[in-house]
């Protein structure tokens, strides 16, 4: 990881992110990082290190809907192709999916399972926050069975004490911040 713009990002992060008690849930604490992206320099910072772990990504998967905007930018730096992995029924079918849980609920991921071959892409799963490993794992999981070799997983903010890194395990994983 480009160590320059990886402290830059971390820097960035802490001073911008904006953290709210109880939301979407009680007992949720949720890290709005809407404020860090409307910043031209932090979000060239967090851009260029996320790039940075991206060598070899000729696809770049952003998670619905801040990772739409991060994989963009990702794939742009890298001259990569960009996935928009979906939150359920927001594609037309047919689609491949994979349900999963989180730190309250369950939900779904899905691609287009037609118009799009993953066989043998190389691509770069981006995210922005890593709470319990749910959406990631699933985001992951629904490349690989599409045939994709998932590379790595990169995200802006990863709360530690939900333990998400050791839910994907068959990935490296890259954090900007870790809190």
């Amino acid at each position: 990881m480009n160590t320059d713009s990886s402290t830059r990002a971390a820097a960035d992060l802490t001073r911008l992110t904006r953290w709210v008690d109880d939301f979407p849930e009680p007992g949720v604490q949720f890290a709005d990082v809407t404020p860090v992206f409307a910043d031209a320099n932090a979000f060239r910072d967090i851009v260029d290190a996320l790039a940075s772990v991206g060598a070899g990504a000729d696809l770049v998967a952003g998670i619905d809907a801040r990772g739409f905007l991060l994989g963009a930018g990702v794939a742009l730096e890298l001259g990569a192709g960009v996935l928009a992995v979906r939150k359920a029924g927001k594609l037309p079918p047919p689609v491949l999916g994979r349900e999963y849980s989180l730190e309250y609920g369950t939900a779904r991921l899905e691609i287009p399972a037609d118009g799009l071959d993953l066989r043998g892409r190389r691509v770069l799963v981006i995210d922005d926050v890593l709470a319990t490993g749910g959406t990631l794992g699933a985001a992951a999981e629904l490349l690989a069975d599409a045939g994709a070799e998932v590379l790595g997983v990169a995200v802006v903010l990863e709360i530690e004490v939900l333990g998400g890194r050791d839910r994907l395990t068959k990935h490296p994983v890259t954090s900007l911040l870790r809190v």
